[in-house]
């Protein structure tokens, strides 16, 4: 039998640090080091240089979450195409040439032309633990913070397979084994089943040892808590009909017709409703502990707890494993329009914006929210304002020096000659009529060195707990009554975000909701608040909705005024982009062909 190389076990020590992760301090843990000349025992008998190389680990653990995570590279000048929003139905890529995130979009997505960096990255990274765990023994340090350093690579090592996982089902476990260039790889892919499983054990494990938060200089490494989030997100993906199969949901999945190879390596065997108990009690376990809590400060501005969560790092009560950047620009640089010094973001698509909701918590299409198409952002759900910049949307003006000027209006209208208002306008400054908001620090300033924000970006956070509980018990146990716990966590994600509570205190729920009627609240629930936080792209796939949600012609936003001076502008909603999702292939991602083809134990996923 031929040699195997997985293209992740590369037998070398180098710097897995992804660009612009820098220490939250100077010299901190997260500092970027170059390990590039150093060998195994020059690193692991030097406590500094083996604290390094775990740093190095975490790097990379935002990979599926990066908002200029795919490229179109013609000569080796990488332009960004956008993040995972780009490749679903939340948002526009900001270029149109070819990346990965396009050919999601557009349907045309195939085993040789999809980026390999969910397997290639997590398995590099999978080696490095391996290589951590082999060599500790070595270093010059207490055994207390050994074992701290060995709890957090099991974590680490069960984020990697997670990321694996929900990419491309089961995949390949190399467990503690440390290949080299010339061993002959097993590159058999584990059941879905025996994946979760191994995950899950992962996290216990880490979680013995860790404390259940990271405070100080230790804030953004793993933690008992994450541990115990990580757990929660992976056995509510576990009990989804995607992965579990569950007879009553109408859906093209790929383990329907899938070959005896393969079936088991991208599901369950059989469905089973006590993984929606098993999720719920994850997420219960997290909410009982009362570790954490919504990030809340409504007494000066609805849903100024939701705006000030994301630029909080230190004492931010949500966060329970954040991406740790130095102080930076990353999303201003990214998503702030041309005019605030900003390119190359996702644009946002109507549907997105049409999903949130009124102030009164009713959807805008309800008869009793009091929508007006002619003033289509006029007392809605204050999240809308702070995740997403239409015309008109007052944001801060900072020069390049850092000095503060009044908010002004963003201008995106166009005149009735088709001119545009300035760079900002539709379409030439947006594809959509919109910006992306979400996260901004108003006291950044993009590509400037002093006038950065703290800001990290939430993995996991607390919000997404509650929705992960609020989906399992509904699931499994119904919506229950008005005080019933998943009407409970609704009503405290919406109290934060500045939606009126009412003369029922329900925030816009209505009574006696049957589980259909709360999962699709909940489901919307997920898209508003969690919206750019990667989980739109996954969500609808588990659920079973992306033959719906992902086949649609997207659409924006044109508005036109008679003059600058014109207050009463014209709504018009405008086609952008004929979206397609091929079933049941693009419920998962195809592996790599240059993976597929090194050995034929490696089974490609259905459709592909």
């Amino acid at each position: 039998m031929k040699k195997i190389y997985f293209p992740v076990i590369a037998f070398v020590f180098f710097a897995f640090m992804a660009s612009g992760l820098v220490s939250c301090k100077k010299g901190g843990f997260f500092t970027p080091t170059s390990t590039t000349n150093l060998d195994e025992n020059t690193i692991f008998r030097d406590s500094l240089n083996t604290t390094a190389f775990l740093a190095n680990i975490y790097s990379n653990v935002g990979l599926s979450f990066k908002y200029d995570r795919f490229i179109f590279d013609p000569f080796g000048k990488a332009i960004p195409t956008g993040g995972l929003e780009s490749a679903s139905d939340e948002a526009e890529s900001p270029n149109q040439n070819s990346s990965t995130a396009l050919a999601f979009a557009t349907g045309t997505i195939n085993s040789y032309s999809v980026t390999d960096d969910a397997y290639r990255i997590p398995y590099n990274n999978i080696r490095a633990v391996n290589q951590l765990f082999r060599s500790i023994v070595k270093t010059p340090i207490d055994q207390s913070l050994k074992d701290q350093m060995i709890a957090e690579a099991h974590f680490l090592r069960a984020w990697y397979y997670f990321i694996l996982l929900k990419h491309y089902g089961g995949v390949p476990i190399v467990g503690d084994t440390l290949y080299n260039y010339t061993d002959e790889i097993n590159t058999q892919r584990a059941t879905f089943e025996q994946t979760v499983d191994y995950i899950i054990s992962e996290c216990n494990i880490a979680e013995k040892t860790l404390p259940l938060t990271q405070t100080g200089s230790y804030f953004g490494r793993a933690s008992g808590s994450a541990c115990k989030a990580l757990r929660s997100r992976v056995l509510l993906y576990a009990a989804s009909p995607l992965f579990n199969p569950d007879p009553s949901v109408n859906a093209n999945f790929p383990w329907k017709n899938a070959d005896a190879t393969v079936r088991e390596s991208i599901a369950y065997a059989n469905y089973s409703a006590s993984r929606w108990a098993a999720a719920k009690n994850a997420a219960a376990e997290i909410i009982q502990a009362g570790t954490f809590s919504l990030n809340e400060d409504n007494a000066s501005d609805p849903g100024k707890g939701f705006r000030d969560l994301f630029p909080k790092r230190t004492g931010n009560p949500e966060y329970i494993f954040p991406w740790m950047f130095g102080d930076n620009t990353y999303v201003e640089n990214l998503f702030y329009p041309p005019s605030r010094f900003g390119a190359n973001g996702a644009y946002p698509y109507q549907g997105l914006v049409d999903a949130f909701l009124m102030s009164n918590g009713l959807p805008i299409d309800d008869p009793a929210s009091g929508y007006n198409a002619a003033d289509p952002y006029a007392n809605r759900d204050p999240r809308l304002n702070y995740s997403i910049i239409h015309d008109q949307t007052l944001v801060n003006v900072r020069t390049v020096n850092g000095l503060a000027q009044d908010p002004t209006p963003i201008d995106i209208y166009v005149l009735p000659n088709g001119i545009g208002a300035g760079q900002d306008a539709f379409p030439t400054g947006t594809r959509t009529g919109y910006y992306n908001r979400k996260m901004y620090d108003p006291t950044a300033v993009p590509a400037t060195l002093f006038y950065n924000s703290k800001r990290v970006i939430p993995l996991m956070r607390y919000a997404e707990i509650l929705l992960n509980f609020a989906e399992a018990k509904n699931e499994f146990d119904g919506p229950g009554g008005t005080t019933d716990s998943v009407y409970s966590c609704i009503k405290a994600i919406r109290k934060r975000a500045g939606i009126s509570a009412g003369a029922d205190q329900l925030y816009g729920l209505k009574p006696g909701m049957t589980k259909e009627q709360m999962r699709k609240v909940i489901q919307n629930e997920r898209r508003i608040e969690l919206a750019f936080e990667e989980q739109r792209f996954w969500d609808v796939r588990r659920w079973g909705i992306a033959e719906q949600t992902e086949n649609i012609t997207a659409q924006g936003m044109k508005v036109t005024r008679d003059s600058d001076t014109d207050t009463t502008p014209t709504y018009e909603v405008v086609n952008i982009k004929r979206h397609t999702f091929r079933a049941p292939a693009m419920y998962l991602w195809p592996l790599p062909q240059n993976e597929v083809d090194k050995s034929d134990k490696l089974k490609q996923n259905p459709g592909y």
